[in-house]
């Protein structure tokens, strides 16, 4: 049987040791699942695939982010694009608007309408070749797929049985050839700070529908007087300021030295 190597964090390491586990097991267990998702994205064919039959093929996929996909098939046919890009894939992200990914856009104060600008105003050579013939296959340009593989990778980091569109978010941050990364991080979405701004807006979704009262139905309501996305972006705020106390600590000293 193959052997293939797997690197951890120190203090990852240690607890692994400590607890014992099932390396081995796990890991099989967890690239198993990978491998399956990756696998479905690129073989995935969006022409003439309607929501139910998106959701027969990519099941892991939460319903927003094959809603995003589906409006990125959009995005790249008013394009006259062979190819579902990673523009496609960031426009219709923007586009749906009230997801996950663009909420942490907005804790970590970057404007959706200022990427969507930057995006349309990017001059670059295209993803995909223009096409004015009708196109039989729309599939994930190289970019593209290797964003929603990112994603994967993202969501199973986390420990996360579905791919969000906050995973999304993150894979197209990630990935590191593609339009939409260009202009995240063009647009101060670094990849480390936005990937702590998804947990810790989880996190805050999480403590909320724990304090939420139950309605009639079923439901929950968030408590009266409670701004939920005000609620979480606080949250994610408070996660954050030890990273920004830093990076500003960092810019005195470099001031200083320039000085």
């Amino acid at each position: 049987m193959p052997k293939i190597n797997v690197y951890l964090p120190d203090d990852l390491a240690d607890a692994v040791r400590d607890t014992g586990i099932a390396v081995s097991a796990v890991c099989q267990r967890a690239l198993e699942q990978a491998v399956r998702r990756v696998t479905a994205i690129r073989a995935t064919n969006l022409a003439d695939l309607d929501a139910d039959q998106l959701a027969a093929q990519l099941p892991h996929l939460t319903a927003r982010t094959r809603d995003v996909l589906l409006r990125a098939r959009t995005q790249a046919r008013s394009a006259h694009a062979a190819e579902v890009g990673t523009r496609h894939l960031l426009a219709a992200l923007l586009d749906e608007g009230d997801n996950l990914g663009v909420r942490v856009l907005q804790t970590i104060e970057v404007l959706s309408a200022q990427v969507t600008a930057r995006l349309a105003a990017v001059v670059t050579m295209s993803e995909s070749a223009p096409t004015s013939a009708p196109v039989p296959t729309l599939r994930f340009t190289g970019t593209g797929a290797s964003a929603l593989e990112l994603a994967v990778t993202e969501a199973t980091a986390l420990g996360h049985n579905y791919v969000g569109c906050e995973h999304l978010l993150l894979g197209l941050v990630a990935e590191p050839d593609g339009t939409a990364g260009r202009v995240l991080r063009e647009s101060g979405v670094e990849l480390r700070a936005t990937r702590r701004a998804v947990v810790a807006a989880l996190a805050g979704y999480a403590h909320l529908r724990a304090q939420a009262a139950t309605t009639s139905d079923g439901g929950v309501t968030a408590p009266a007087g409670t701004d939920p996305l005000a609620a979480v972006a606080a949250l994610v705020r408070r996660e954050l300021a030890p990273v920004t106390r830093r990076l500003e600590q960092l810019e005195r000293r470099v001031g200083a030295s320039a000085e």
